[in-house]
């Protein structure tokens, strides 16, 4: 019997607990989600050392093909997860905008001017409108908002 042998005979369930442990750990300073399936499946391979006391053979392919499914299903599960949550919104404040109808509060003069927006001053580009014009916001050009006449008919 060689000395790894003896070393994997000897090794107990504790030692996958142990092991898992680790790894849980290891997942918490690396983030990632790789090291949490590994270490729970080392932890149910404890568990069910500790109640069926297999060989380690059955230990190791235990832990190889319980680490694999797991890994798989729980990728599939962030993924899915990822897809699902979130607002696609997030880091395009502006487009929330669009379609939507405001007052100027100052004159809209050269094609340029700013228009105030929940809590946001916001620079806007149109037609010159003098101040409270109803405008309505027809698209997003990077920072700045491109506005039209709500109501062009009341201007004939």
């Amino acid at each position: 019997m060689s000395l790894t042998e003896t070393i994997l005979g000897t090794l107990g369930y504790w030692s996958w607990i142990v092991l898992g442990l680790l790894l849980l750990g290891l997942e918490i300073l690396a983030p990632g989600t790789i090291f949490l399936w590994f270490g729970l499946s080392a932890i149910v391979v404890g568990v069910f050392a500790l109640a069926f006391g297999f060989s380690w053979q059955v230990h190791v392919a235990l832990f190889v093909v319980l680490s694999l499914v797991s890994l798989l299903i729980g990728r599939k599960l962030m993924v899915r997860s990822a897809a699902e949550t979130g607002d696609p919104g997030l880091n395009k404040r502006g487009s929330r905008y669009i379609g939507r109808e405001f007052t100027l509060t100052a004159p809209l003069s050269e094609g340029a001017g700013k228009l105030s927006i929940d809590d946001t001053i916001w620079r806007i580009s149109g037609p010159d409108l003098p101040a409270g014009t109803k405008v309505r916001v027809d698209a997003v050009d990077g920072a700045r908002l491109v506005v039209s006449d709500a109501n062009p008919a009341a201007e004939a």
